[in-house]
């Protein structure tokens, strides 16, 4: 049995990390001792593990949910998670799309830049006025 200490060490998950995901019925009710200290088995760490590594990989806590919902029920398809992975896959490849026009745009004003006068610094111009950007990055990976 390992103290919430212990756990949070050896998953380096935050204390009050792991007390939010008791609350939020990521992670189950500890066993406590007679003087109310939370212990945790294993099959605790290996969850919070699983939680961790799928927060690493950028899942939402709502897609962990599901994907320990399947894992919990290994007779089940997985078809599922398969197609959670996919939708989360999506997900990153919009951000990198949004975070390479946006390495662009910063580069160029960067570049355009004379090393002047404040008053004339192409980075102040264009982050004052969005429509001297060559890109509507807002919109990006949408």
């Amino acid at each position: 049995m390992l103290t919430i200490g212990a756990l949070s060490r050896k998953t380096g998950t935050k204390v009050q990390t792991i007390r939010y995901y008791e609350q939020i019925n990521l992670l189950p009710e500890p066993e406590r001792t007679a003087g109310g200290q939370r212990r945790y088995r294993n099959t605790d760490l290996d969850r919070l593990s699983f939680i961790r590594h799928g927060r690493q990989l950028g899942f939402s806590l709502e897609a962990i949910r599901e994907l320990l919902t399947l894992a919990d029920h290994p007779q089940q398809s997985c078809s599922q998670a398969d197609s959670i992975a996919r939708r989360q896959l999506e997900q990153v490849q919009q951000r990198l799309l949004r975070l390479k026009a946006l390495e662009q745009e910063l580069q160029r004003m960067i570049s355009e830049c004379t090393g002047g006068e404040s008053g004339d610094c192409r980075v102040l111009e264009v982050l004052r006025d969005h429509s001297e950007c060559l890109t509507d990055h807002n919109n990006i990976g949408e």
